[in-house]
């Protein structure tokens, strides 16, 4: 089972000038979550499916070193970038940099608020909803904690605004009180655990559930909470990290959204090639007028992601994304297939 809507499996299809393309750049914010490895080999394998070089940089978590990098892909005459934002507002400049020289951006899987750059990812907001559904039907009741992404990222308002929208109702009945609210600066691990621990401490320990925005965040949250004997509290995800997939086996992670980066990823370096060859962006199959939250009319294509719980683990093993002994390692009767 593959998880993206039709536009992306057609998108090939629908391209008739890829042979003018030579080279596609991929500017990387980091390589810290273990699923943008995943989504480079899908990149790199639609570009040599074209015919099409890869060349990347690794920002490494630097705003300032993203911006170097795009100028040194540019530098080195690329048809078409892919850029991975780490800071939506800081990377401004090399959009316009890359509009000056002609060069067509795919914003990938994070906004950059720019109607000169295509917009692929996936239903962020849809993800939010997904996660709060999840621990919600584990814990409809009680004090909850939400672990958000990072500051600089869109993406963390628009999980955080899919997660409200499941949760007012309950907020406004005074079934569930919020008493933790945290950005987790640069969506490391780490400062999501201390921003948990701290919550906690705050709280004599009094949480029942906690909504984090992705399964990095997820494990540092885990980690926080087992240290306080609290393991197995309700606590969302997405990404379907490997560990992350591997704790909702084990019980102590509610749901990992999965959205197959393969996917995304295939789509990226379709699309870069397409433009890259002439395509207008409007001229893209799958493409739809998106309207950003600042009001920035853009070309964009959204994916469909798929929640992952304890009741359908099998869906990631019968895709190939995991495999059996990986998601059941240390788990004893478990949920399906652990069992």
């Amino acid at each position: 089972m593959r998880t993206a809507i039709a536009a992306a499996a057609v998108v090939a299809a629908s391209f008739t000038t890829p042979a003018l393309a030579q080279t596609v750049g991929v500017s990387w914010s980091n390589f810290q979550e273990e699923r943008w490895k995943t989504d480079e080999a899908a990149i790199r394998g639609a570009l040599e499916a074209a015919g099409v070089e890869y060349v990347s940089a690794d920002a490494q978590s630097s705003a300032a070193k993203q911006l170097s990098d795009v100028e040194s892909l540019i530098a080195q005459g690329v048809d078409a970038l892919i850029i991975l934002a780490q800071d939506a507002q800081a990377i401004q400049p090399a959009v316009q940099a890359a509009a000056d020289e002609g060069i067509p951006v795919i914003a990938y899987d994070r906004l950059i608020e720019d109607d000169r750059a295509f917009y692929l990812t996936f239903d962020n907001i849809e993800v939010g909803r997904m996660q709060a559904r999840a621990v919600f039907a584990a814990q409809p009741t009680g004090n909850y904690v939400m672990i958000k992404g990072s500051a600089q990222d869109p993406n963390a308002d628009f999980l955080r605004g899919g997660q409200q929208e499941i949760l007012q109702a309950a907020i406004d009945a005074g079934d569930i009180t919020i008493v933790g609210e945290a950005y987790t600066d640069g969506w490391l691990p780490a400062n999501a655990q201390r921003n948990m621990e701290q919550i906690l401490t705050a709280n004599d320990n009094n949480v029942d559930a906690v909504v984090a925005s992705n399964d990095g965040t997820a494990g540092g949250v885990v980690a926080a909470l087992t240290a306080q004997g609290m393991e197995g509290i309700p606590v969302s995800g997405q990404d379907g990290d490997h560990a992350a997939l591997n704790r909702v086996a084990r019980g102590t992670q509610t749901v990992s959204v999965w959205k197959d980066a393969r996917d995304l990823g295939q789509a990226a370096g379709e699309i870069a090639v397409a433009l890259a060859g002439g395509t207008a962006m409007d001229a893209v199959e799958g493409t739809v007028e998106w309207t950003s939250p600042g009001g920035t009319t853009m070309n964009a294509m959204f994916l469909e992601p798929v929640p992952i719980t304890a009741e359908n683990l099998t869906v990631v093993v019968d895709a190939g994304w995991i495999t059996q002994e990986a998601l059941c390692q240390g788990v004893e009767a478990g949920p399906a297939p652990c069992n």
